[in-house]
């Protein structure tokens, strides 16, 4: 299917919050625009053979050097004093090579995607970790901090409106943020918080005192009830179940997600990336959105939001009639006449009239409607923009890079709808970095290509673009090449990609992530 990218967005004007800063471009020109208990020993089994030298990358280490580093690192968690000493100097010249390798390299950052379970707190495990990140050649990780409603922080320092990862009893106090970002930095990587954003985990939905917050449709659902009702449908994908959006013009979610980014921020990571910056992918049909109630925005904050938009009391209560029935009828621009006779015209933020109001009612029903429509795409795109302005702004604060992780597909026309998604990543600010999903499926490198180039094409001069590939290295699927393939097209494709990242690391392993994941402290 083609994609059809929106034409680039403004920001939209909103009541200022504490928690989130003022944006100052107009609505109107976006309204005018828009159209177990494993054991060390148990683990590292599960480490690649080391005589199978990894392929694509000149970053890599060599066999030899990974069984050495192994060999040391398992003998210092043994307790050996002169075996600890020489592999920190190990680490040290190792941290050392790789930034100079990646300082001479076409690709200067080289990142990957990890995530951490309980058991990664016995001794040794995070070394092991970092170690094999640091084998591949990659200098930067990416570390999931917060998802599926759990926070990468201790029990007992945990100020967030979610549950801490570590439950175990006498694992209260452990900072497996802190460590990691401390192992990282011992081997020359950068650690880079990961954060899902909108989309805030079950736990969250559960609490009776947060209901209002959750994102709705028109229909009254919340987004884990549509998945839910849609899953029943035979052959359907319920993954989404898990996933719970919410109203990004709520005041209660950006002060919830604002205190879990300061708490990410004391631990002091390389930068802060933000996911899940839109709304679900529906199902089946509800994968595009066609008409005013397939919006995710009838939550009470948006909706009070998009009511005020209304410049006289004729326009508010067109959006009213318009948002409530799904549609208006020649008898409501008759009613809204009658109720409001000292108002000529009824007026919103970026209306251009596209039809003489003094015409015939039944006449101009139609134009009123198409540009009621359009007002309530735009008010539904701008909310997770206006979110991700939020989330940033302490970030960059402290001087500490920030980037929005996004599908290219995500923002475009579907026949007379939009994506569901509706994610204007077009309109993010170039101040940030700018990692697209090119996730391609098509057998060769020429799909995941032309996701990366429809966000070049757009990005503003001077945004750094910096692509997430998934796949193996040194072996293609049906689905995609491998690795090495997918960057060297990108190679070709533009000099300014000079950074990107593979998704994930725990798919180059999957038997190693599963025992990590499954095993008991």
């Amino acid at each position: 299917m083609p994609t059809y990218p929106l034409p680039h967005l403004a920001h939209l004007p909103h009541t200022p919050h504490p928690n989130l800063q003022t944006v100052a471009d107009s609505f109107e020109k976006f309204y005018r625009q828009v159209f177990g208990t494993i054991s060390l020993t148990t683990m590292l089994a599960f480490l690649p053979n080391p005589s199978l030298a990894q392929v694509g990358d000149e970053c890599q280490l060599s066999a030899q050097e990974r069984e050495q580093k192994r060999a040391l690192m398992q003998a210092a968690v043994a307790g050996d004093a002169t075996a600890q000493q020489t592999y920190r100097s190990l680490l040290t010249q190792q941290a050392e090579r790789l930034s100079q390798c990646r300082r001479q390299s076409w690709l200067q950052t080289q990142a990957t995607w990890l995530r951490l379970y309980p058991c990664d707190t016995k001794p040794g495990m995070l070394d092991a970790l970092f170690d094999e990140i640091v084998n591949r050649g990659y200098n930067q990780v990416n570390l999931d901090v917060f998802s599926n409603g759990q926070v990468l922080l201790p029990a007992a320092d945990n100020p967030t409106a979610w549950m801490p990862l570590l439950q175990e009893p006498g694992t209260d106090r452990i900072d497996l943020l802190a460590e990691a970002i401390q192992k990282g930095h011992e081997r020359g990587l950068k650690v880079y918080a990961w954060l899902f954003s909108l989309n805030f985990g079950q736990t969250y939905a559960d609490r009776p005192d947060l209901q209002q917050v959750l994102a709705r449709n028109g229909e009254g659902e919340t987004t884990v009830s549509a998945a839910i009702k849609a899953s029943f449908v035979p052959g359907r994908d319920i993954t989404s179940v898990n996933e719970i959006f919410v109203d990004p013009y709520s005041p209660q979610a950006i002060a919830d997600f604002s205190q879990l980014v300061q708490a990410v921020l004391q631990r002091r990571p390389d930068g802060v990336l933000f996911d899940y910056i839109r709304y679900p992918k529906g199902l089946g049909g509800a994968s595009v959105a066609s008409k005013v109630k397939d919006l995710w925005i009838y939550g009470d904050a948006s909706l009070q939001a998009l009511e005020q938009r209304g410049l006289n009391q004729k326009g508010q209560e067109l959006i009213r009639r318009y948002v409530k029935q799904g549609y208006l009828s020649a008898q409501d621009l008759a009613a809204v006449d009658q109720l409001y006779p000292a108002e000529k015209e009824p007026q919103w933020q970026g209306r251009s009239p596209s039809i003489s109001w003094a015409v015939p009612t039944a006449e101009r029903l139609p134009a009123i409607q198409k540009e009621l429509w359009n007002l309530a795409v735009a008010h539904a795109m701008q909310g997770p923009v206006d979110f991700l302005a939020a989330a940033i702004a302490p970030v960059q604060q402290q001087g500490i890079p920030a980037g929005a992780v996004f599908f290219p597909e995500a923002n475009r026309m579907v026949g007379k709808g939009y994506d569901s998604r509706l994610q204007a990543w077009n309109r993010f600010p170039n101040s940030i970095e700018w990692h697209p999903m090119a996730y391609g499926v098509c057998g060769d490198t020429s799909c995941i290509v032309e996701q990366v180039q429809t966000v070049l094409s757009q990005a503003p001069a001077g945004t750094r673009v910096e692509p997430v590939l998934t796949g193996m290295w040194g072996q293609a699927t049906a689905e995609r090449p491998a690795l090495e393939a997918q960057m060297q097209a990108l190679r070709s494709l533009s000099p300014t990609i000079q950074s990107l990242s593979h998704f994930s690391f725990g798919w180059q392993d999957p038997q190693w992530e599963r025992e990590r994941k499954f095993c008991r402290l």
